[in-house]
């Protein structure tokens, strides 16, 4: 079983995602600073990029925590993730 791990640390999320190949994003016409996403590039007309800082800043904005995976069951890199409000899980 792969062990989800949760964070609200800045630095350790952006590395997670970067070594993925992901960007930060959010869901377009998502309202007022917006649903965050993480866009690992493969077409999703939904998403539109934003920068580090916007992303952060919706992010505690939101009270939210990151929720991941290092690796799949199998052993593999994983791209698990998941925005959830921070002690509500």
């Amino acid at each position: 079983m792969s062990k989800s791990v949760e964070t609200t640390d800045h630095k350790q999320i952006r590395n997670w995602i970067e070594e993925r190949g992901g960007h930060p994003a959010r869901v377009k016409d998502s309202g007022e600073g917006g649903i965050l996403r993480v866009d690992f590039g493969e077409p999703e007309e939904s998403l539109e990029p934003i920068e580090w800082d916007d992303f952060f800043e919706i992010f505690d904005k939101n009270e939210l925590c990151f929720l991941y995976q290092e690796e799949t069951s199998s052993g593999k890199t994983s791209r698990f993730n998941k925005f959830v409000s921070r002690g509500k899980h």
